[in-house]
Order: C-alpha cells, then sequence, then structure tokens
C-alpha cells in the first residue's frame, strides 16, 4: 500500500497568510480537508523554527495529517514529523533516509523529468514537479515546464507526482488529465480570505476527477 494517500500537498509560505498566524490558517485548510503538510519556513531562526514546527505537529495529528519538514531532519526527528521534503540543494535523498530510516516520507522538489527520474531512483516516496505553469514565485527556475513534461513524468516515474507552480481551480482537470496523483501548492489556500473554503473547493474539483477515472 502506497504511504501517499494525499492528493493536496499544502507548502507554508506565512508571507502569505494575510496578517493572520500561520497556525490558524493551517487549521483552517485541515479543517478544508487537506491532508498533508510541509513547513517550509526556510528564514526562522533554529528556535522559533522547532515552536512553529510543534505546533504544526500537534495540529496536524490532531486531524490525522501528514507533516513534513523542508530539508531539516533534525527538526523531523526532534518534533516527530512524518518526513521531509528536500530539492537539489542540500542534504541528499540517501542521506535522508539514513537518518529517519525506511518508514518516513522523502518529497523531492524536481524540476525537469531527468532530474525527477534520479530522486525516484535515489528512494524519493514523491515528487513536486514545476513550475507547471507560471508563478512569480518560481521564476528563478526559467520557462514553466508545462502539461507535455508533467505527463511525461507522470508517465515515466512510478512513484507518486504532484503538479507545482501556478496550479489553480481552472487548470486543475489539465494536471489531472496529465496523470498527476494531485497538485501542490501555497498561496492559492495561504493567501485565501477563506482556507477552508479554498481547500475544500479545491479537493472538490481533484475528487471529481478522480471519480471519473
Amino acid at each position: 500500500m502506497s504511504k501517499i494517500d494525499f492528493n493536496l500537498y499544502l507548502i507554508t509560505d506565512r508571507s502569505q497568510s494575510t496578517g493572520r498566524p500561520l497556525k490558524e490558517t493551517v487549521r483552517e485548510a485541515l479543517e478544508g480537508g487537506v491532508r498533508a503538510i510541509q513547513l517550509r519556513e526556510k528564514d526562522l531562526p533554529d528556535e522559533e523554527l522547532f515552536r512553529v514546527a510543534l505546533d504544526l505537529r500537534t495540529l496536524t495529528r490532531e486531524f490525522g495529517s501528514h507533516f513534513l519538514i523542508n530539508s531539516r531532519t533534525d527538526v523531523c526527528r526532534e518534533v516527530g514529523a512524518d518526513g521531509v521534503h528536500l530539492g537539489r540543494f542540500g542534504i541528499s535523498i540517501a542521506q535522508a533516509r539514513h537518518e529517519l530510516g525506511s518508514s518516513c516520507l522523502i518529497g523531492y522538489s524536481a524540476h525537469s523529468v531527468s532530474e525527477a527520474l534520479i530522486a525516484e531512483k535515489a528512494g524519493a516516496d514523491f515528487v513536486t514537479f514545476g513550475p507547471v505553469f507560471h508563478t512569480p514565485s518560481k521564476a528563478d527556475y526559467g520557462d514553466p515546464a508545462g502539461l507535455v513534461a508533467l505527463e511525461e513524468a507522470c508517465s515515466t516515474l512510478d512513484i507518486p507526482v504532484f503538479a507545482l507552480g501556478g496550479v489553480k481551480q481552472g487548470n486543475i482537470p489539465d494536471v489531472m488529465a496529465a496523470g498527476a496523483k494531485g497538485i501542490a501548492l501555497i498561496s492559492a489556500i495561504i493567501a485565501a480570505q477563506d482556507p477552508r473554503a479554498e481547500a475544500f473547493s479545491l479537493l472538490k474539483t481533484i475528487d471529481s476527477h478522480d471519480a471519473l477515472l
């Protein structure tokens, strides 16, 4: 049985939460049905990062949600998170697996099909792939990968692929039709006036496509 039993992967960015505390925003997202959260607050000092991670670990346990930490295996162990999410810089997948064990979840941010394949071979449990569409937060990664590359990644990899970058209500059907397991996003929920309603709506769109398969 796959460890990846979710199809909406929410990545945090407290700078986009329109003045609400991050914990409040995440709670609303969980109430809307989100079942996987990645804590990604790279600028926080260690002490504050640990505090936020502990708060969100308690909250995600309350809702039975997966909880991953961006890059930091030490934080993952300390708070009892479910795993880590890695990228091309920093700790390797092999090192994270060695430190955290076989039961932990390891996600990887891939920006090309070849990079996604390398991550799969190294032992990642899933990848986020993108940016699929244009989004300011991913502009440094160059032109969007597009739906054709997403479809190639989904058809080539055996592990789940989550579409990332510019994914919104209107393009979810195209993303899912390309073979994605689900979507990964930040602002659509974190910056929403009503994160609960937005999460519920996004999941309804994803689930309506799954029901057609």
